[in-house]
């Protein structure tokens, strides 16, 4: 059995004089989250519309689920795009019901799965409501059973939680989760780094139409790892000056240095020799935003990429 669920080749995607997606190559092993990760603009949306044949590469080539992306492979994808459709005129089980038949489902196990999924998500007293009376939340949790209703072998999601409150995007992300506990394949792209650390266990980066770093998400944190600390201990950060360290920054009650400016052994040998009780001391791992801007530079950042809180 092949085990790679998708697989991007050499593929370029050019409009006129702008080059959407260029010499991009990707491998999405069976059974895995990855997270496509870059700006708005940076090619995200493109790459996945190639691996769903909505458009064709001008160059390389696009395996999905072991072979070309025919009509038949086509249907064990659950694909839920950055555009949002609903038909607002149609009752939200009537909808549901007729996009499982879309994707091949008998009109009573449709209706079946599609209770389920309303009841899961808080959606069964609205069932029989036109689409166009939900909230848009609402509607784009209709959309999300409408991706899954068929139990795909893989999701591809586009920006799946845009817009959506906390609290449902806790929601999805668990059955996103669920979903990979149960062997399932899911592509996911966003512009937020936090989200992706939550939820992928490989990341691909893009910037500006070109891959800038793909792997597994704890190798390359491990991997970029820079030397910053975080220590928290009693007392005031008098002794960290002392040490020479002066642009510490405080964090959720730690105080974080930057690499280069102490080694590991001299920052905890100042603090024996200052008496300090240390409570925490640790290596930190960077966030993505901090491997991102390394290698993409912070000009291919936006704000909604930044992480919030300040830099660790």
């Amino acid at each position: 059995m092949n085990e790679t669920a998708v697989r991007l080749s050499g593929v370029t995607k050019s409009f006129g004089a702008h080059t959407a997606v260029s010499d991009f190559d990707l491998d999405i092993p069976r059974g895995t989250i990855l997270g496509l990760l870059g700006p708005n603009g940076s090619g995200k949306t493109t790459t996945i519309r190639m691996i769903m044949a909505i458009l064709l590469p001008d160059e390389g080539s696009v395996e999905l689920l072991g072979g070309s992306p025919d009509m038949k492979r086509r249907s064990r994808v659950g694909y839920l795009p950055e555009e949002r459709g609903v038909y607002p005129k149609m009752k939200v089980i009537e909808q549901l019901v007729f996009l499982g038949e879309l994707r091949g489902l008998a009109r009573r196990d449709a209706g079946r799965r599609a209770a389920g999924w309303l009841d899961r998500l808080g959606l069964e007293d609205w069932a029989a409501k036109k689409v166009q009376d939900l909230s848009k939340g609402m509607q784009q949790k209709v959309q999300f059973i409408g991706t899954i209703l068929h139990d795909p072998d893989l999701l591809i999601l586009d920006e799946p939680f845009s817009g959506l409150d906390p609290i449902n995007q806790d929601v999805l992300e668990s059955i996103v989760r669920e979903e990979r506990e149960r062997g399932k394949t899911i592509l996911f792209s966003t512009h937020l780094m936090e989200q992706a650390e939550r939820l992928c266990e490989r990341v691909c980066m893009i910037s500006r139409s070109r891959k800038v770093l793909d792997g597994d998400l704890r190798e390359l944190k491990r991997r970029e790892r820079t030397g910053a600390m975080a220590v928290e201990f009693e007392g005031d950060a008098g002794w960290l000056y002392r040490a020479g360290v002066v642009d510490a920054e405080k964090v959720n009650g730690a105080w974080h240095i930057p690499p280069g400016r102490i080694s590991h052994d001299e920052l905890l040998g100042a603090a024996l020799r200052e008496g300090v009780s240390l409570r925490r001391f640790e290596v930190l791992e960077p966030r993505l935003h901090e491997i991102f801007v390394r290698h993409a530079g912070e000009e291919s950042t936006e704000p909604a990429m930044r992480p919030k809180g300040g830099s660790p």
